[in-house]
């Protein structure tokens, strides 16, 4: 199934396919009163601004082999960052200057082309609700790449990047590209899981269920962390400071916060 060079297939033209790795990361947390509450978003909207989320992103570039042609980042008020990259594959390539001239409508000074639909995004959303003491904070993060390169690659570097409690990972792979007979390729590399990228020491951390649509090729993984520490899940404090029945209740609540969005319904749908 593999077509790269070392299995001597050889491509009409360039490799089409496009390949989407998504991530929803989520960090839940217990704040208190409605001052926890805000100190736990401004603590997230400084852990994970976009010059960090930047320099993540950089980092997934360099790791799969892509050239960053594009940055584009913003801090939003009241919470919540963007980072965009656009990569490619290969070098950035200008398009001579007689292009340019005849060509119709306002373009860019630099024009890049044939390799500038790949491109790495996160966006973050920190936020709380009102009364019911659980603050949660998720990181969309998608890298789509066209050509050789993979995501996967940047697969556990990107889950270790994080601090999450709960991951939702979806991998796909579109289009086609084809061999020098006129043969359609719809996969380029063996896959049954993403489990099957991730570091065996990062799956031991998680509870896992795949959904997977093998023909397809779309890939669905759910992760919840395994250890429940009720310490990592209080913000500013210690559970030492709750009676037995507080820190039973805290917890309660957490962990349904957590089902809920693992399984996808609110406990009161499951009911």
């Amino acid at each position: 199934m593999n077509i790269s060079p070392q299995h001597r297939v050889q491509l009409h033209g360039f490799n089409n396919l496009t390949k989407s790795l998504c991530f929803n990361m989520y960090d839940i947390c217990y704040t208190k009163t409605k001052k926890e509450r805000e100190a736990y978003i401004e603590y997230i909207d400084e852990q994970y601004n976009a010059d960090r989320l930047t320099k993540i992103l950089s980092t997934v570039s360099g790791m799969i082999g892509a050239h960053v042609l594009n940055i584009a980042k913003q801090d939003y008020v009241p919470q919540g960052a963007s980072v965009t990259l656009l990569v490619s594959e290969g070098p950035p390539v200008e398009v001579p200057e007689e292009t340019v001239r005849a060509s119709s409508g306002a373009l860019p000074e630099s024009v890049v082309m044939q390799l500038d639909k790949s491109h790495i995004t996160v966006h973050t959303y920190p936020e709380y609700h009102p009364n019911e003491e659980i603050s949660t904070f998720r990181a969309d993060i998608e890298v789509s790449t066209c050509g050789e390169i993979s995501p996967l690659k940047a697969l556990n570097y990107l889950i270790q990047s994080f601090d999450t409690d709960l991951m939702i990972i979806d991998y796909r792979v579109r289009g086609f590209t084809r061999d020098v007979n006129g043969h359609k390729w719809f996969i380029d590399h063996d896959i049954t899981s993403i489990q099957n990228y991730i570091q065996e020491d990062i799956i031991q951390w998680f509870d896992m269920i795949d959904v997977n649509v093998y023909q397809e090729n779309i890939f669905h993984t759910k992760c919840k962390l395994k250890e429940f520490d009720l310490n990592n899940y209080l913000f500013g404090y210690t559970k030492d400071k709750f009676s037995q029945e507080e820190a039973a209740e805290i917890t309660r609540r957490l962990k349904s916060e957590m089902d809920e969005i693992f399984y996808g319904k609110n406990q009161s749908a499951v009911q």
